[in-house]
C-alpha cells in the first residue's frame, strides 16, 4: 500500500511542476504575436481550401463569401467544397460559380471517406503546397488565409483556436463552451509554445501535401480517431502545432463538444508505451499527457496523501505535500490569466468538475444502459426515423425525427446532437408533430418538413395518423398539372415556412365540409 502512495505522489507531484511550467511559459506569447504581425509579409504558398458540408447550405454559403475577401492572392488558392449527400439545395450555389470545384456525393460518405476521396484525386496535382480542411459551419476572417501561410513557414501540421459565438445554449452549453476557451487559450496555446504536439480537429485541419502523401491517408471518423492520428504524426516528425492566430468562428448550435473517450486513451498509451524510450521527445511527451490526472483525480490524491502524511509516517513531509499542492493552486490562478476569462466565464468553469463527473456517472454501462431503456421505451411499437433540417434563421441544422406508435398513442421525438425532446403520446401522430413545431417555434426554430411548409395541403383520407398530403409547389417542374402526392415528413428545397396554426386549421374547415 505505501508503494502505491508513493507512486501516486510522484505521479501529481510531476504533474503540479508540470501545470505551474505550461501557466508561466503561456504568460509569454510574443512568438504568436510576431508571427501574426510579419504574417502579410511571408511567401504565397499555393493552398487548397476543402470545405466538407451536409446540409450546411447557409454557413457555407456564408464561408465561401469570406474566403473571396481573404488578403491573399486569389491566384495562390484554390477551393473544393464537398457535398455529402446534400438535400437543402447547396448544389445552386455552385450553378454560376467558378470560385468554387464542387464535389458531389449522392450517398452519404462521411467526412473520413469524403475527404480521402478527394485528397486522392488531387495526389497528383503537384501544384498544391499545402490542404486546409474545415467544417462548412464556420466562419474566418479576411487574414485567414494569411495567418496559416505564415503559421506554415515553421511547422508541417497546425490546427486553430475555436471561438463559439453566444447564442440560445443551456447552462450545460455555456460550461462547455468556457472550457474550450480556457483550454485553448491555456493549454493548447503553453503546449505549442513549449514545442509540444496538440491534438489534431477535423473541424479546421492544415497539413502540408507532401506529408500526407507519405501518410497516404486522413482520420476523421470521430475524436478518437483524430488522437490516434495525432500520434502517429509525432511519431514520424510531423506533431500537430496549435496556433492561436488561426480563429475559426462557430454558432453554438453547430458545434459539438467532444472529448477522446478515458478508455481510448488508455488504450493507446498501453499500445504506444515501449515507444516512450525513443528520441522522439514530442511522441513520448505526448504518450504521457494521454494519462494526464483530471480534476477530481487531483483533488481527491492530494486531500487523501495530505491527511495521510499529517498522520503516518509517508516518504516525504507533509509540508512537502503541502507544497506540492499549493504549487498546483499557483498554477491553476496563472492558468485563468492566460485563459482570459471574465468574472461569468471563471464562475461558469469551476463547474466544469461537476459536470464531468456527472458525464461519467451518466455513461458508465449499468447506469447509461438504464437511460437508454427509460428514453428508448422498449414498449414501442413502431418507429420510423427521418433525418430533417431546422433553421434557426441564420443557419440550417441536421436533426433527427423519430415517429413513434407506442401502444395507442402517438409520439415524436427531436433528436439534435446528443439531446432529445419527446413529445407526450397523443391519439394522432399530426397532433404530436403539431406539439413539437409549438416547441420549436417557441425558440425560433422552423421545421424544414413538408407539413411545415405553405405550399403543403394535408388530405383527409380517412386515417388516424393523416400521414398524407399533396405539394402545390411547381418544384421540380412546372408543367406538372396535378399537385404532387407526398407525406408529412418529406422536404424539398423549395420549402416555404408555413403559419404555426395552419395545419390545423386546415383540418377542421375540412373536416366541417365533410
Amino acid at each position: 500500500m505505501e508503494y502505491i502512495l508513493d507512486l501516486l505522489y510522484i505521479y501529481i507531484a510531476v504533474y503540479s511542476v508540470y501545470f505551474l511550467a505550461l501557466a508561466l511559459r503561456n504568460l509569454n506569447d510574443k512568438p504568436f504575436q510576431i508571427e501574426k504581425r510579419y504574417s502579410k509579409y511571408e511567401e504565397k504558398e499555393h493552398l487548397a481550401v476543402v470545405i466538407y458540408s451536409h446540409n450546411n447550405k447557409q454557413t457555407l454559403e456564408n464561408l465561401i463569401n469570406q474566403l473571396k475577401q481573404q488578403d491573399y492572392p486569389v491566384d495562390s488558392f484554390r477551393v473544393f467544397a464537398i457535398l455529402d449527400n446534400c438535400n437543402d439545395g447547396s448544389e445552386g450555389l455552385f450553378e454560376r460559380e467558378r470560385f468554387v470545384s464542387p464535389i458531389v456525393f449522392q450517398e452519404t460518405q462521411g467526412k473520413d471517406r469524403a475527404v480521402s476521396l478527394l485528397t486522392e484525386q488531387l495526389a497528383a496535382d503537384q501544384w498544391i503546397d499545402s490542404y486546409i480542411f474545415i467544417d462548412a459551419t464556420r466562419g474566418i476572417t479576411n487574414e485567414f488565409l494569411s495567418t496559416i501561410n505564415s503559421g506554415l513557414v515553421k511547422n508541417s501540421v497546425l490546427c486553430g483556436e475555436t471561438v463559439i459565438l453566444p447564442g440560445n445554449s443551456d447552462i450545460i452549453d455555456q460550461i462547455k463552451s468556457v472550457y474550450l476557451k480556457y483550454h485553448m487559450n491555456f493549454i493548447k496555446k503553453a503546449r505549442s509554445l513549449f514545442g509540444l504536439a496538440n491534438l489534431a480537429d477535423s473541424g479546421l485541419f492544415v497539413i502540408r501535401k507532401d506529408i500526407l502523401d507519405k501518410i497516404g491517408k486522413i482520420e476523421f471518423k470521430n475524436i478518437d480517431s483524430e488522437l490516434r492520428y495525432s500520434l502517429i504524426l509525432s511519431q514520424i516528425g510531423y506533431k500537430c502545432t496549435y496556433n492561436p492566430n488561426i480563429q475559426t468562428f462557430v454558432n453554438t448550435e453547430s458545434y459539438i463538444f467532444r472529448r477522446p473517450r478515458l478508455s481510448q486513451r488508455i488504450k493507446l498509451f498501453a499500445n504506444c508505451f515501449k515507444g516512450l524510450w525513443t528520441k522522439n521527445f514530442v511522441f513520448s511527451e505526448q504518450v504521457l499527457s494521454l494519462i494526464a490526472p483530471n480534476f477530481w483525480i487531483l483533488v481527491i490524491s492530494y486531500l487523501g496523501l495530505m491527511k495521510h502524511s499529517y498522520k503516518y509516517y509517508f516518504f516525504v513531509d507533509f509540508k512537502i505535500v503541502l507544497f506540492s499542492f499549493i504549487i498546483l493552486a499557483a498554477g491553476f490562478g496563472i492558468s485563468l490569466i492566460n485563459a482570459k476569462l471574465n468574472l461569468k466565464e471563471i464562475a461558469l468553469l469551476i463547474f466544469y468538475p461537476v459536470y464531468s463527473i456527472g458525464h461519467i456517472i451518466k455513461n458508465m454501462p449499468p447506469l447509461r444502459n438504464f437511460i437508454q431503456r427509460i428514453s428508448d421505451n422498449t414498449n414501442d411499437k413502431d418507429k420510423l426515423s427521418i433525418d430533417v433540417i431546422v433553421s434557426t434563421g441564420k443557419s440550417d441544422l441536421p436533426c433527427k425525427l423519430e415517429f413513434i406508435s407506442d401502444k395507442e398513442l402517438s409520439k415524436v421525438r427531436f433528436i439534435f446532437k446528443n439531446k432529445k425532446y419527446t413529445t407526450g403520446g397523443h391519439l394522432r401522430m399530426i397532433d404530436a408533430l403539431q406539439e413539437l413545431k409549438s416547441k420549436l417555434d417557441d425558440y425560433g426554430f422552423i421545421l424544414k418538413i413538408c407539413s411545415c411548409c405553405s405550399h403543403f395541403k394535408s388530405c383527409v383520407d380517412g386515417s388516424t395518423n393523416m400521414l398524407k398530403g399533396f405539394c402545390n409547389c411547381d418544384y421540380p417542374s412546372p408543367s406538372l398539372k396535378e399537385p404532387k402526392p407526398t407525406l408529412i415528413w418529406n422536404s424539398c428545397t423549395k420549402f416555404s415556412p408555413a403559419k404555426l396554426n395552419s395545419l390545423i386549421e386546415e383540418m377542421v374547415a375540412k373536416g366541417s365540409e365533410n
